[in-house]
């Protein structure tokens, strides 16, 4: 038997690596981003706006963390966004599309629109700009692709068909990218978060004590998570920890897609 080489905690690190983070500067997005940093690598935020907000993030991790401004629905400027980054910094590693929008109506209010909207900055923003880092992925041979997918790929939640319909569209461009290249050494995988504490969440129950009560009745952990729980697991998927793994929704959710 083979004997296993000491490269714990090594396999995990991202040391050298570049990662692009749509809606890297907020919520889920920012602590992937600072977990990314912890385990050694570059980050470039992508957002629309913040810029005062994101500086003082670069700020804190100088040489770590960048920010560019970029619209995701703009999608005829993506090869151009790719084009300067892979410039400017080298090579891009890692790819996160986190980039997202929300729109809480009954289906009998929620007009095409609002459905095509949230389409827009969900699956063909993400299809973009996975479109336009793939071929520098696979000329270096390596890259990792990362869906932030949702419950709502899995579950119904009443009110949020347009956000349910693009994160269940998650899992398909996962399987069918992976399936496309994976062979050239590109991985393509999605994380699913449960509920999370963050502002938008305690906005939603803090004055819905029986919301906040089903929710935890159907999380077997009975708590909700913490954004470095998808940071930490995003850093996972992206390392050599997980090299043989593309093509999957890992949920992280306290165990809530199989409660009772």
């Amino acid at each position: 038997m083979k004997k296993m080489e000491s490269s714990y905690p090594h396999i995990f690190s991202l040391a050298g690596k570049t990662a692009v983070i749509s809606g890297g500067a907020t919520g889920l997005g920012l602590a992937m981003t600072e977990c990314m940093v912890s385990a050694g690598a570059k980050v470039i935020m992508l957002g629309r706006s913040l810029p005062e907000t994101a500086q003082a993030i670069c700020d804190q991790y100088p040489g770590s963390v960048f920010y560019r401004q970029y619209d995701v629905v703009n999608t005829q400027e993506a090869p151009l966004l790719a084009a300067e980054l892979i410039e400017a910094h080298g090579q891009v590693d890692i790819l996160i599309n986190n980039a997202g929008n929300h729109c809480k109506k009954p289906v009998e209010e929620m007009t095409v629109e609002d459905f095509e909207g949230v389409m827009k900055v969900h699956v063909t923003g993400a299809f973009a700009l996975s479109k336009a880092f793939v071929p520098h992925m696979r000329q270096r041979g390596s890259g990792s692709i990362l869906f932030t997918a949702s419950m709502t790929s899995f579950i119904g939640q009443p009110y949020v068909m347009g956000y349910a319909a693009a994160k269940s569209a998650y899992l398909g461009l996962v399987r069918t990218l992976a399936s496309e290249v994976s062979g050239d050494g590109i991985r393509v995988n999605a994380i699913a978060p449960g509920w999370i504490d963050t502002p938008m969440f305690r906005k939603a129950t803090d004055n819905d004590p029986a919301r906040k009560a089903k929710i935890l009745g159907r999380t077997p952990m009975n708590k909700v998570g913490e954004p470095a729980d998808i940071g930490w697991a995003a850093v996972y998927l992206c390392s050599d920890a997980a090299k043989f793994i593309t093509g999957i929704c890992l949920p992280v959710d306290g165990g809530a897609l199989i409660g009772f």
